[in-house]
């Protein structure tokens, strides 16, 4: 039998899709809801125990997944409509995270961290939403008893540029500004390609940078930096062994009735998913193994995905502060 092999993916969603042939796991609940107006596929994904935790890889907490293939493409009004929606999202989770008896939820202080390297295009979501919101720290001038939601925003680059860990150089921050919430976004990996720049995942229980690729760091998380973390994440690259995977296994369906074809399609059939990747890995060159690949259109995607997503926590203040 080949090694069992595990795709690599940032987003909860992907991670149930992968286990939903073992049957119903205990430990995760999941909820889907299609927003018409928006086009967006709204799905949330709890996980309740440690079962759920081990079965998804995943800590327990809240993964909300919003799809829409027009992310990158949308016109300015679909843009502003998926804003407010995901930063209804945004403020749900805000709101189930942060104590209200020490920060009444229409006076909080909001750290905006953008995760990732500004000179590499595919990771450069985090900085460039860094860049287009609007940063709304009044300090202690404002009156007392005024409604205000205080936003900084700070992009600490990588460990390559910096030589620390990001969650380090947060943690400072953290302890020096003393926020009550952490929004941390970063560029996620996608096991399926049809969701680079189509998907955004926010979730309660932080981010681990560079994950997705096989790049371990040390995670942005409440027992890391001392508050809460909020992660929101675009998926902008996918595994080259995955395009070859799902390459081969169009072409056997395609050729599923011809003759020549029927003992391969015999074989592949009787695999598993994780055994056919496996065989993908056997297949392709080396150096091929730890490669990502990412659309050519990147960077004008990067842009829009940052832009809705920076117009998403621009409208934080006006959600937070609305009874």
């Amino acid at each position: 039998m080949l090694e069992e092999y595990k795709s690599r993916t940032d987003l909860a969603l992907e991670a149930n899709e992968q286990i939903k042939d073992e049957g119903k796991q205990s430990g995760i609940i999941v909820h889907e809801n299609y927003d018409e107006l928006s086009g967006l596929k709204i799905t949330c994904i709890d996980i309740t125990d440690s079962n759920g935790e081990k079965a998804l890889g995943r800590k327990m907490g809240r993964y909300v997944t919003a799809e829409n293939m027009e992310l990158a493409t949308a016109d300015s009004d679909q843009q502003n409509y998926m804003a407010d929606r995901l930063a209804g999202i945004m403020s749900g989770l805000i709101k189930s995270s942060v104590n209200t008896s020490a920060a009444p939820h229409d006076r909080i202080k909001i750290l905006v961290v953008g995760l990732g390297n500004k000179e590499v295009t595919p990771d450069s979501l985090g900085p460039l939403v860094t860049e287009y919101v609007s940063v709304l720290d009044y300090g202690d001038d404002e009156p007392a008893g005024d409604a205000h939601i205080r936003m900084t925003a700070i992009a600490p680059g990588v460990m390559a540029q910096t030589g620390m860990e990001t969650a380090v150089i947060v943690r400072g921050i953290v302890a020096s500004s003393r926020p009550d919430v952490v929004i941390a976004i970063d560029a996620l990996a996608a096991r399926s390609s049809a969701r680079l720049n189509t998907t955004v995942q926010l979730s309660d229980r932080g981010i681990n940078p560079g994950s997705g690729v096989g790049n371990h760091r040390m995670g942005l998380t409440r027992e890391s930096v001392g508050v809460p973390v909020i992660a929101v994440g675009i998926p902008t690259v996918i595994e080259a062994a995955t395009i070859v995977h799902d390459a081969i296994v169009n072409f056997t369906k395609a050729f599923s009735g011809s003759d020549i074809m029927g003992t391969m399609n015999d074989v592949m059939d009787s695999m598993t998913e994780k055994e056919r990747r496996a065989l993908m890995l056997e297949l392709i060159a080396p150096s091929m193994s730890t490669m990502y690949v990412t659309p050519r259109d990147v960077d004008a995607a990067v842009q829009r995905t940052a832009y809705i997503v920076a117009r998403a926590l621009d409208r934080l203040p006006d959600i937070m502060t609305t009874v």
